[in-house]
């Protein structure tokens, strides 16, 4: 059976929530982000700051030195959930097999579905329509026979946007992409290819193994695959967590051993809190550093299972005296906690292997 994936991905979700909350900013250039004189960066652009070169991820710097005009909005991550929340609402209305990617993108499977419709693409533009009506956002689909197609396609005509990729124009569709189109292939490894004469999606069905080898590595089996518009992955409605944590970019450099030590305490205490709430137990602890000059470091203890705080907080101090906190200046800091696991047994060591005996069967 073929199957019928969609991709629906919220339209600048965060900047268009603002946007919609406050007409005065609906027209306007508008980002979401960290003020631009505490090292704030932007985390969603209107696409009205997109004209001017304005992009997530882009310090607030360089987005006001490309849009003098910008008006930058302090994330608010309250209503964003909310939003959110009841748009994720209508997908699992129609299907289970919702694979959430981020708070404002999705894959659904909608082979079967609650409306019985048989066309993707009337499912997907019923799901859009709902979604209007009931947040007052709007979000762009794709619809394609696979994750790998309809992630693309919903990209294909933003804002509000609806492609399909029928199965009978799979092959129209991939004729037309460039080689970056392809799943984790980014702009370094898109520029290893294309010194390699590999420019198009398909080029990559041609290439010599050896070259494509060089230039990806592991991942040369699967862009194959990819090249093909063969893409088998389902959409699994539950992804089990493998680590939680958070970091945190400080307005001005740290210095003073204490208080870095504090703030890692501190981050490290709410992960523990987080294990306790999912009902979990974590063996690693890692923490992340980065200094002034942008150098990161990570550093990681494993042991026994556990959520306690006091454990895990301390487990996350004691690993600062393997970087150079306190005496280079800090710029960033994280910690988290990893090898997830939902009891804090130890697993027993296996035992020895028996020594056989002269008449033993080998």
């Amino acid at each position: 059976m073929i199957r019928r994936i969609l991709h629906l991905d919220m339209d600048a979700f965060y900047a268009s929530v603002e946007q919609r909350d406050d007409p005065s900013l609906r027209g306007k250039p508008v980002a979401v982000g960290g003020a631009a004189d505490s090292r704030g960066v932007v985390a969603a652009a209107s696409y009205e700051a997109r004209v001017f070169g304005v992009r997530s991820a882009m310090s607030m710097a360089r987005a006001l030195r490309l849009c003098p005009s910008l008006v930058v909005v302090r994330p608010d991550f309250t209503r964003y959930r909310a939003a959110s929340q009841t748009v994720f609402g209508l997908f699992r209305a129609i299907t289970p097999l919702v694979e959430p990617m981020s708070l404002d993108e999705a894959y659904l499977d909608v082979t079967e579905n609650a409306w019985g419709e048989p066309l993707g693409a009337t499912v997907a533009r019923r799901l859009k329509e709902q979604i209007r009506e009931t947040t007052g956002l709007t979000a762009s689909a794709g619809v394609a026979p696979n994750k790998f197609l309809a992630k693309i396609a919903s990209g294909w005509k933003k804002p509000d946007g609806l492609t399909v990729v029928a199965p009978e124009r799979v092959e129209t569709f991939l004729q037309g992409l460039p080689v970056d189109a392809l799943w984790g292939v980014g702009p370094v490894t898109a520029k290893k290819l294309r010194a390699r004469g590999i420019e198009k999606l398909v080029d990559v069905r041609t290439a010599d193994p050896e070259t494509l080898r060089a230039a990806v590595g592991s991942m040369t089996g699967w862009l194959v695959q990819l090249s093909h518009g063969i893409d088998d992955r389902p959409v699994v409605a539950h992804h089990e967590p493998k680590s939680s944590g958070s970091e945190n970019t400080f307005p001005q450099d740290l210095t003073e051993l204490d208080r870095i030590r504090s703030e890692i305490d501190g981050m490290a205490r709410d992960a523990a809190s987080w294990l306790e709430r999912r009902g979990l137990f974590a063996r690693t602890v890692t923490i992340k550093v980065r200094y002034s000059n942008f150098t990161t470091i990570t550093r990681s203890h494993s042991a026994a299972p556990t959520r306690d705080p006091d454990a895990i907080a301390t487990r996350a101090v004691v690993l600062l005296a393997k970087t150079e906190a306190g005496v280079r200046p800090v710029r960033l800091l994280g910690a988290s906690v990893h090898g997830l696991c939902d009891s804090d047994a130890v697993a027993p060591a296996p035992s020895p292997p028996q020594a056989r005996l002269p008449l033993d069967e080998p």
